[in-house]
Parts: C-alpha cells; sequence; structure tokens
C-alpha cells in the first residue's frame, strides 16, 4: 500500500516530538526532587507508537502501559498537560494525581495506562467488546510488552476476543528485555506472534523500528477489525536503548548490543527516507526539530509554573455524579 506524504511526515514529528519530550525527561531526571516517582522511557522504540497510531482515527481507542509517553504523544496528548502531569501538578492531564505512570488521556481516547504488567489486554477487550455492541466503526489498540505475553491475561484476552471476533489489535512490543530479563530467559517461543495461531487470529511479525512497516500492519488489522474479521497479534521487533527505569545502569545489556540497536534508530531511519524521497526538504527538516524543541520547552516550563493540587483536591474526581 502506498503512504501518504502526509501520513509521513506526521509519523516523523510524532516521533521527533517524542524524542525531545523524553530527552528533556531524562536530565530532569538528573535534578533531585525534581520529578517524582519511577521514570520509563521508550528511547529507540518510538517507530512503533507513531506508526500505529497514524494508521488509526480520532475514534479509535488506545490502552497502554508503563512505557506510554509516544504512544499518547502520537495520539495527539497536548504536551504541556501530559509534562504538566509527569511533574504532578494542577494543571496535568489527571490533575496530578497520576504522575507518569498512571497517565489517561479521555480527550484522545486514551483512558487507561496500566503499570501492572499484562493489565492493558483484557481491559482492551472489554473496550472493544463496548464498540461492538455499540455498533461503533471504531477499533481498541493495545499496546503491551513482550513480558506481558506470558503473562495469563495475555491468552485469556486473545482468547476472548477471537471467541467473539472483537475489533481489537494486540500490539507487542518485543524490546527484548521484560525488566531484567532478556525475552529468552522468560519464553522459548521466537516469535511471540506465532502464539495467534492457537487463537485462529493472524498474527504478523514487523520491523518495529520502520514505522511504514508498523502503519501499514496496523492499517490492514484496522480494515479487518472493521470488517468483522476479530482480532489481529502484531509483534514489533524493536529495542530498549535506556534501562527499564532512569535508576537502572543497564548493567544487564551489553553495550556493544545497544550500541548495535542505536545504529537503528528509527528517527533517522524515516528522517533519510523522507529526505530521499523528496517528502521533506532539509529546510522543512531543521523547521520540525526547532518546532518540536519549542514545544518540549514549553511544556516543561508550563509544568514548572504550574501548582500543585491542593490537599483536598484528593478526595475530587473519585466518584461519578
Amino acid at each position: 500500500m502506498e503512504i501518504s506524504a502526509e501520513i509521513k511526515r506526521e509519523m516523523l514529528w510524532t516521533m521527533l516530538l517524542s524524542r525531545h519530550f523524553e530527552d528533556a525527561l531524562v536530565e530532569l531526571c538528573k535534578i533531585e526532587g525534581k520529578i517524582p516517582g519511577m521514570m520509563i522511557l521508550c528511547t529507540g522504540q518510538e517507530a512503533v507508537g507513531s506508526g500505529a497510531c497514524a494508521a488509526l482515527e480520532p475514534e479509535d481507542v488506545i490502552i497502554t502501559n508503563h512505557r506510554s509517553h509516544n504512544h499518547l504523544l502520537a495520539k495527539g496528548a497536548d504536551p504541556n498537560a501530559l509534562m504538566a502531569e509527569i511533574f504532578c501538578k494542577r494543571t496535568g492531564c489527571n490533575k496530578g494525581k497520576s504522575g507518569t505512570l498512571h497517565l489517561a488521556v479521555p480527550e484522545v481516547n486514551a483512558p487507561c495506562t496500566s503499570t501492572v504488567v499484562g493489565a492493558s489486554l483484557p481491559i482492551a477487550v472489554g473496550q472493544a467488546f463496548a464498540q461492538q455492541y455499540k455498533g461503533e466503526q471504531r477499533v481498541t489498540v493495545c499496546f503491551f510488552g513482550d513480558g506481558a505475553a506470558d503473562e495469563g491475561s495475555f491468552h485469556e484476552a486473545l482468547n476472548l476476543a477471537s471467541l467473539w471476533r472483537l475489533p481489537v489489535i494486540f500490539l507487542c512490543e518485543n524490546n527484548l528485555y521484560a525488566g531484567a530479563q532478556r525475552c529468552e530467559e522468560h519464553t522459548l517461543v521466537t516469535d511471540i506472534a506465532n502464539r495467534a495461531a492457537a487463537y485462529a487470529m493472524p498474527g504478523v511479525v514487523v520491523d518495529g523500528n520502520d514505522a511504514t512497516a508498523v502503519y501499514k500492519a496496523v492499517h490492514e488489522a484496522r480494515q479487518r477489525a472493521l470488517a468483522g474479521e476479530g482480532p489481529t497479534l502484531i509483534e514489533c521487533k524493536t529495542y530498549r536503548c535506556r534501562g527499564h527505569g532512569e535508576t537502572d545502569p543497564q548493567h544487564y545489556q551489553p553495550q556493544d548490543e545497544i550500541t548495535a540497536w542505536q545504529q537503528k534508530c528509527p528517527l533517522p531511519r524515516l528522517r533519510d527516507d523522507l529526505l530521499q524521497q523528496g517528502v521533506l526538504t532539509a529546510e522543512e527538516l531543521h523547521e520540525m526539530q526547532a518546532k518540536a524543541e519549542a514545544v518540549v520547552r514549553d511544556a516543561v516550563q508550563f509544568a514548572e509554573d504550574s501548582p500543585y493540587p491542593a490537599p483536598e483536591e484528593a478526595l475530587e474526581d473519585v466518584w461519578v455524579d
């Protein structure tokens, strides 16, 4: 399939924005007491969220996990509100109550982020069931890691989604590590996508560092889902270039392995392709990079200037009126 120039530029933009956003968080995490909580980043994996979300419509839903900044920004989340939430400020997308690990941005149909490994899968099935029950022409995309694919919830979710032909896309970001465990230390399956056969659904393996390949796989899966043909399992082979969190020294990851994957970084790969194809000029690229830097700089300033929530606000937004 042919991908339009507009979509290719959109993917590059959200990848650049995500990288600058998280690079800023790396530096902020070095300042003691600046940001509360554990910081989990997706450096090196941006092609997955950006490619997948570019293939979706605004009404489609994403359910994501603890490594969610790229997914949310690619879905259209406001960088100011996202950064303020990470700072736990009142102006954040969840009024400072979620921090970085439990983000929710309902206005872009990203209602849930779960740090519980594998928890996003049954939630996504429930969301897709609601879409089917209401007769909506929408899909749900569930982002999860290779570690989650060894949880019982993975198998339960795939079985039920297949049985009811739900409009859900299971998107596994296989970055080779579940915490500090290499993939082969927690499963003997070379390709997690092969597990799809047990649930009578397509299993697709794509290069997770190629945004266009991710886009095409998600676009096809979305068309299947909307046609009533049920779910698809997509495995994106990628790599986590930073530790599990910013306090992780990565002793278990060989340095030559990290270096090799850094050389396969998805950003310059898409950037160079667009320059070569004439979709983007060098001047336009410079403007895009400058804009991403400015957006992130403004987001950090917005978060810095925002107030913390008052103690009594802890009792707000608990019950539905």
